[in-house]
């Protein structure tokens, strides 16, 4: 299969790793990543290594130059197991994008202004053609808590929605108060474990505050309260939660929250 560029600009280099989309004719998520490399081409060279079993749709270089690995159309191996608001097979239903970066094992560097302006750009591309939401645009980390934590708490989710991609409210503060963590139980956690699941998040409804639970609020704050990521639900972690909820399109004009 000749490769050609779905995204003006990109340059083709095409990887082995990718499949049939399997219960989804076309993408409606976008997933964000970082390589988790120090050495950007050799984080691009794996990505195409048959070797590897892993790919994904597009790499942004710190420069801003893009690349795209997988046709669009296709199914690239980015994600792993994953879920998402009830889909469990997020690489059938995404585009994900990996931006070179090194992460939290290389101390987790700033992303540069040309690197986002770049993934600003493709992401819009992406969503106009293929009519994907804002809030569809998602970390790695969201849909595989625990597992996964890129691309990490200081990537500029707040840019990125001032531009039309992905969903930010200003959190609320850090206060002192209540506040619920691992080892409790009862109705308050029912009820955060409720409005997690709403939002897309994959937690038990159990009323426990267990290990799985704490992750999952850990990967809301790396995304949505990024100043203090410690997996207590307090609640400048609850409001933000709630705030996020009452503004998707689905919850609107709605008493569901």
């Amino acid at each position: 299969m000749k490769l050609e560029a779905d995204f003006v600009g990109a340059r083709v280099e095409p990887s082995p790793n990718h499949g049939e989309r399997k219960g989804c004719d076309a993408p409606d998520m976008i997933i964000l990543h970082y390589t988790g490399m120090p050495d950007h081409g050799q984080a691009l060279s794996w990505l195409k290594n048959i070797q590897s079993e892993v790919s994904s749709h597009y790499f942004v270089w710190p420069d801003g130059r893009i690349v795209q690995m997988v046709p669009e159309s296709r199914r690239a191996w980015h994600a792993g197991k994953s879920f998402w608001a009830g889909e469990i097979d997020i690489n059938s239903r995404s585009i994900g994008i990996e931006i070179a970066n090194a992460g939290h094992p290389g101390g987790l560097p700033d992303y540069p202004d040309e690197q986002i302006e770049a993934v600003i750009g493709l992401c819009r591309d992406c969503m106009a053609r293929w009519q994907i939401r804002p809030e569809r645009v998602l970390a790695h980390s969201d849909v595989a808590p625990r597992r996964k934590v890129d691309p990490g708490e200081r990537f500029p989710w707040q840019r990125l929605h001032q531009a039309g991609v992905g969903h930010w409210i200003e959190p609320s503060p850090i206060r002192s108060g209540r506040f619920f963590q691992k080892g409790e139980s009862g109705q308050p956690i029912e009820a955060l474990q409720g409005m997690l699941a709403l939002y897309g998040y994959g937690v038990d409804i159990t009323g426990e505050f267990c290990e799985k639970t704490e992750g999952v609020v850990e990967a809301f704050q790396r995304h949505f309260r990024p100043a203090c990521v410690d997996g207590i639900a307090d609640m400048s972690t609850i409001e933000t939660l709630h705030r996020l909820l009452t503004e998707l399109p689905r919850f609107q004009g709605t008493d569901e929250v």
